[in-house]
């Protein structure tokens, strides 16, 4: 007892905030005491840079643009001097000195240890003045066939591109339950200790593993048409016989007919990032939804464990492309003096999640966004926390986005929390346990419609009016006073309580 309670101080100390009438919630309890592998709350402490063990590094001094003819003077072009820093870095930094930059291509970063820096976001520029789409065409549609810019959703002026190396390394025979630590499969002999592996699954004809993940609430799934896949990256810590155990707990149930496999997962760019630039893009009004051509600051594809820090976003169509795994994204400023369309927005994406297990955090969303925070693709343990906007939005894709977690932000105005996008019979807007925990609003919040998810999402200290609702199997709304609830940041306290566990 005397170790929990000194515990629940050290969360509240590092979640800032010591609360004068603390309330603590049913799904946690004072120091993770009602908390289980198994409980609808999920365990989200391996978000981030190295599963959130560590800070992303500080790299020492590299070489400099200039010493490749970078000039700074914001008018001549400097993409090539850009180009060929990064081709000659094999590892290490390349820094930008305060200065003005002019950029027209891609930078492209498809080695590991590999970081882009500058001097400060008040300092080094990097203007964009010709969109991706004017650059490299990519021309696509959306799901109603509207012909679109695939730079509408993705790609970025700064883009990490890598493969993550997956092979299948064997079967699993044994159906396991969410919450087990432990598969049975064929063979071990490519596996051992310490070994990070991705465990995955893929649906059948019938989207059995869609219903799954929307808890069997998941409204028309007809156009996902069986394509559904969940990947859950995780070390080995033992092998006995043939079971093989692992360093967290599964995030759904493991059934033989979604053929789940243990694949390996060994990723071409890693340790590399972004930051202390200013990604600016001409002041021109937003064009709409899907008329995006691609002023998108940063992509990560097929990644694992790198970063974007401390940067600032100006007049994007979107911010960030987060496709990877234990990723961090912390200290952006997005802000536009663009004319927004009729809806208000200035841009389509702030930040968007297609991986799994990132982390973004620290945030300041100056400006609206058609889709302030977006998750899609399956993305699923992704954090968004301690951040800001003027009036945000949790969009989900569909796509059975599942257990993502938004905490600790101020929505702003609040007259939009769950507008959403995606398309038609692709799932609800959020699958099962997506948790929303102090959520705090100029105006009181409502449990979202019934289009937005199944009841066993989770609403903890969401700003409302209205009363708690706690269904063990069904709805959950706590109705606990923001500035109350105690952990205020569930992610920080889920991580000092597994670190201190070790």
């Amino acid at each position: 007892m005397k170790y929990n309670r000194l515990l629940a101080l050290v969360i509240c100390i590092l979640c800032g905030h010591l609360a004068s009438a603390a309330e603590f919630s049913d799904l946690w309890g004072e120091s993770g005491e009602r908390w289980s592998p198994r409980s609808r709350l999920p365990d989200f402490s391996h978000a981030g840079y190295h599963n959130g063990e560590q800070a992303p590094p500080n790299i020492a001094p590299g070489v400099s643009v200039k010493t490749f003819g970078a000039t700074g003077d914001g008018v001549t072009d400097d993409t090539q001097a850009f180009l060929d820093a990064l081709a000659a870095v094999k590892s290490g930094a390349v820094e930008v000195p305060p200065g003005r930059y002019k950029i027209t291509k891609i930078l492209e970063i498809a080695r590991p240890g590999v970081v882009l820096r500058g001097a400060g976001p008040d300092k080094s520029v990097l203007f964009f003045p010709v969109p991706l789409s004017d650059i490299k065409p990519d021309w696509g549609a959306t799901t109603d066939g509207k012909r679109t810019s695939n730079y509408s959703w993705s790609g970025g002026f700064v883009w990490f591109r890598g493969s993550l190396r997956e092979r299948p390394l064997t079967a699993v025979t044994a159906a396991a339950d969410r919450g087990d630590d432990v598969l049975t499969v064929v063979s071990v002999a490519e596996l051992q200790p310490g070994q990070r592996v991705e465990i995955y699954q893929s649906d059948t004809p019938d989207n059995s593993l869609a219903d799954h993940l929307y808890s069997g609430d998941g409204g028309g799934l007809d156009q996902l048409k069986g394509t559904a896949r969940v990947t859950l990256v995780c070390r080995v810590t033992k092998i006995t016989g043939q079971q093989v155990h692992f360093d967290r707990p599964l995030r759904w149930d493991v059934q033989l007919r979604w053929k789940p496999q243990i694949r390996g997962f060994d990723p071409t760019v890693t340790e590399a990032g972004v930051e202390n630039l200013c990604f600016e893009f001409p002041d021109t009004p937003y064009p709409g939804h899907f008329a995006e051509l691609g002023y998108n600051a940063v992509a990560m594809n097929g990644v694992a464990d790198c970063w974007a820090r401390n940067l600032r976003i100006v007049n994007a169509d979107s911010g960030l492309f987060l496709n990877g795994y234990f990723c961090t994204a912390q200290g952006i400023v997005f802000e536009s003096a663009r004319r927004p369309d009729g809806s208000g927005a200035t841009g389509h994406h702030g930040v968007s999640f297609y991986g799994s297990d990132n982390l973004f955090t620290g945030f300041d969303i100056r400006t609206q966004f058609l889709h302030d925070i977006t998750v899609d693709g399956g993305g699923a343990g992704n954090v968004s926390s301690n951040g800001k906007g003027v009036d945000l939005c949790f969009d989900h894709h569909r796509h059975a986005c599942s257990e993502n977690l938004f905490v600790n932000l101020d929505i702003g105005a609040g007259t939009h929390l769950w507008r959403h996008g995606g398309g038609r019979d692709l799932g609800k807007a959020c699958a099962a346990r997506g948790t929303f925990w102090n959520i705090r609003a100029k105006q009181p919040q409502t449990y979202p419609p019934a289009s937005y998810g199944p009841p066993s999402m989770n609403f903890v200290a969401v700003q409302t009016v209205d009363p708690s609702v706690k269904e063990a199997a069904g709805k959950w709304f706590e109705a606990i006073a923001p500035a109350d609830v105690v952990p205020q940041d569930i992610h920080q306290a889920q991580l000092v309580r597994r670190l201190a566990r070790k």
